[in-house]
C-alpha cells in the first residue's frame, strides 16, 4: 500500500484584519474614501476632515 503525502495548507484567517488607525478598534469601521476609522473616532475627527452634520 502506497501512502501519498498530503500537503497541508495554513489555516485561513477570517474576520476583520485591519482596525481603526487611531485606536485600533475593529468594530464599526468607516472605510469609505479610505478613512479606515471606527465610528467613534470618525465622529470626533469628522469636522476637521471637512464633514458636516446636516440634521
Amino acid at each position: 500500500m502506497i501512502l501519498a503525502k498530503v500537503k497541508l495548507e495554513p489555516k485561513r484567517k477570517f474576520g476583520r484584519k485591519e482596525g481603526c488607525r487611531r485606536c485600533g478598534r475593529r468594530r464599526g469601521m468607516v472605510r469609505r474614501y479610505g478613512l479606515r476609522l471606527c465610528r467613534q473616532c470618525f465622529r470626533e475627527t469628522a469636522p476637521s476632515l471637512g464633514f458636516r452634520k446636516y440634521s
